[in-house]
């Protein structure tokens, strides 16, 4: 550990270390990068995203609230209506028109039930496939939810209920893939076709599962919203954060944990998710458009140079926004671009000056290139300095 590097740890304990956390001193420290050792990272992620308070007295009783609050969100959403009664060995004959998987009422359990699974099933699909260059996600979690896997309840994991539906389902062997995402074409249509995504032993489940439960909790409580494809993009950095914290005490609760943060964060960026809200001044038509409004006050000639191509932002920045920028780079340089976007007072205003820079910095290959080279060029972004990029986004910034 280089002298530097150690100095700035103290810089973040000294911070941390106040009963009554200076907020604008913890952002300036966080912006230039936030150290994973001792859990430092973890901790800034949880204020920073306006979940712990910033009086520290506070903490004990206001987490213990919290995740007993996310425990009872796991007893009330995650059920299969009509197992609890089958489980204490009532006949057929007791089932009422209530539990009955025929009920033709709306809001019976039954069809909340299967609505549901809907939602499940594309959330199976996307957790699955997390970070798969990773090993981390299909890694057994050191702290398992009890709450689910205990036998004596009378709540099955959400892995079990994907797989009965799955085989349940009478298109199971034609879209296999599509319903699971644990094959790829040419790969045998097992469930589970590979080591990576085996079952684990009983009473053991994956992150990748624990991701998948907080997506469900999540698109339950917001019904509005529900589950969007890409959610898991966000999601799992700040999970993975929290979940390889050092200390225990700590990452026993990274779900719960997790699932606040995630909602806070959603809180501030779900307008980019709701598709009828495209189009209006708080949609992502609007924060795409700003790109290349920034770009065009930033970089006149490069504006007019993607303008003639008629390459429009919705191209590319479509992904670079909705996801922050998830997809772009591997997830250690994620969590560091993280960093800096979540320290700044106006985050989502950050993005776009992020991805302003990304433009700028591959100017000289954008004016030469043609349609298809530069297409290539933004899909696939060719810089992986993501001390650059923030750099040249804290310049543009301070030339506003």
């Amino acid at each position: 550990m280089s002298l530097l590097h150690f100095i700035k740890i103290q810089e973040f304990k000294s911070a941390l270390g106040e009963e009554s956390i200076n907020l604008t001193t913890l952002r300036e420290l966080s912006f230039s990068g936030i150290p994973h050792e001792e859990g430092l990272r973890s901790l800034c992620w949880k204020i920073l995203l306006n979940y712990l308070p910033l009086d520290q007295t506070l903490w004990d009783s206001f987490l213990k609230k919290q995740r007993e609050v996310y425990s009872q969100f796991l007893r009330e959403m995650i059920i299969q209506p009509g197992i609890a009664k089958a489980n204490l060995g009532l006949s057929r004959a007791d089932v009422t028109l209530e539990d009955h998987p025929l009920n033709p009422n709306p809001d019976s359990r039954w069809n909340t039930y299967f609505k549901d699974n809907e939602i499940l099933l594309q959330i199976d699909k996307d957790v699955r496939r997390l970070y798969p260059d990773m090993a981390f996600f299909q890694r057994p979690t050191d702290y398992p939810c009890q709450l689910i896997l205990d036998p004596q309840n009378d709540y099955e994991t959400l892995r079990r209920r994907v797989e009965q539906t799955t085989l349940k389902a009478q298109t199971v062997n034609r879209n296999r893939s599509g319903v699971t995402n644990v094959s790829s074409p040419g790969k045998s249509l097992n469930l589970y076709p590979s080591n990576e995504y085996e079952v684990l032993p009983s009473g053991s489940e994956a992150h990748w599962e624990v991701v998948e439960r907080i997506l469900f909790i999540y698109a339950k409580l917001n019904p509005g919203i529900a589950y969007v494809q890409g959610m898991n993009e966000i999601v799992g950095p700040i999970y993975y954060t929290f979940a390889t914290d050092p200390s225990s005490s700590w990452k026993e609760h990274a779900e719960a944990d997790t699932f606040f943060c995630f909602t806070n964060l959603m809180s501030e960026n779900r307008d980019n998710f709701i598709k009828s809200l495209d189009d209006s001044q708080c949609g992502i038509t609007c924060r795409m458009e700003s790109v290349y409004a920034m770009l065009r006050d930033k970089d006149h000639e490069l504006f007019l140079k993607l303008e003639e191509q008629n390459i429009k932002p919705q191209y590319f920045t479509f992904r670079w926004l909705t996801l922050l920028l998830s997809q772009e780079f591997l997830l250690p340089d994620v969590i560091r671009i993280w960093d800096s976007l979540f320290s700044d007072r106006d985050r989502f205003h950050f993005l776009l000056l992020v991805c302003c820079a990304m433009l700028i910095l591959i100017r000289d290959s954008l004016l030469s290139g043609d349609f298809t080279t530069n297409m290539r060029l933004l899909q696939d972004y060719p810089i992986s300095d993501v001390h650059l990029i923030l750099t040249r986004a804290k310049e543009l910034q301070e030339n506003c």
